[in-house]
C-alpha cells in the first residue's frame, strides 16, 4: 500500500496534537514533519507565544522533525503567502503529497487553507473536522492529553483563564457561549503530554502579560 507523505501544521496546541494522534491510527499516512510558524522577533510560536525551546522539545518528543517557518511581527499577508510558497516548494522536493491541518469547524478558515494548497499539488487534509467539540474535548482528556492555556482573548474569555491547566474543572468553569475547545479564538494552549509524545515535558507557567489585545502566560 502506498502511504501518503503527510506535512502536519503544528500550532503547538492540543487540537494539533490530537490530530497528530488521528492521523498516526491511519494507516496510509507517513507523518515526514510539523510545520510551525514562529515569530522571528520573539523566537516564540505565532499567536501562541510558546518560547522556542518549548516547541522543539514537543517536536523531539512527537519524534517528528520541526519545520520552522519563521514570519516578522508584525505579518503582513504577503508575507505569510511567501513564507507559504516556501514551505509548498521544499514540501514538493522531499515528495510530500498531503498537508493536515487542525481545524475544527470554522468554514472560512477551512476554505482558506483550500485556497492556499490549490494547484500546488498538496492535498489539504483536516482529519479531526466536524467533531463536536464538547465530546472531543472530553475525548482528549480521557485519552491523557495534557496541556496549559498560553493565552486568552480577553473579549470572549476572562484573562484568569491563561495559565491553567486544561482539565475537566478547565471546562466546568468555562462560560456559557465559549467553544470547549476554543475553536472561536476564545483560548490557546500548548501540549505537553498524551498519546502523541513519546514523554511529558515539564511545563510551569510564568508571568501573565497582556500584548497586542490578548493575555497570554508565559511558560517555561
Amino acid at each position: 500500500m502506498s502511504r501518503r507523505r503527510t506535512l502536519l501544521s503544528w500550532s503547538s496546541g492540543k487540537d494539533s496534537a490530537w490530530a497528530l494522534h488521528c492521523l498516526r491510527q491511519q494507516p496510509d499516512v507517513e507523518l515526514v514533519g510539523l510545520v510551525t510558524t514562529v515569530n522571528e522577533t520573539f523566537a516564540r510560536v505565532a499567536m501562541h507565544a510558546v518560547r522556542e525551546e518549548l516547541l522543539e522539545q514537543q517536536a523531539a518528543s512527537a519524534g517528528l522533525p520541526l519545520w520552522k517557518l519563521s514570519i516578522p511581527h508584525p505579518c503582513p499577508n504577503e508575507a505569510y503567502e511567501a513564507a507559504m510558497a516556501g514551505l509548498v516548494e521544499r514540501a514538493l522536493g522531499a515528495g510530500v503529497t498531503c498537508m493536515a491541518f487542525g481545524d475544527l469547524f470554522l468554514e472560512d478558515i477551512r476554505a482558506y487553507r483550500v485556497e492556499m494548497l490549490a494547484g500546488t499539488g498538496l492535498e489539504p487534509v483536516f482529519p479531526i473536522w466536524g467533531r463536536p467539540t464538547d465530546a472531543l474535548a472530553r475525548e482528549m482528556l480521557e485519552a491523557g492529553l495534557r496541556a496549559h492555556v498560553t493565552c486568552v482573548d480577553p473579549r470572549q474569555l476572562d484573562p484568569a483563564f491563561a495559565g491553567r491547566v486544561f482539565d475537566a474543572d478547565f471546562l466546568a468553569d468555562l462560560p456559557d457561549g465559549v467553544d470547549p475547545c476554543g475553536e472561536n479564538g476564545e483560548f490557546h494552549t500548548f501540549a505537553s503530554a498524551g498519546p502523541m509524545f513519546r514523554e511529558p515535558l515539564a511545563v510551569t507557567p510564568g508571568d501573565v502579560v497582556e500584548r497586542d489585545g490578548f493575555v497570554f502566560a508565559d511558560l517555561r
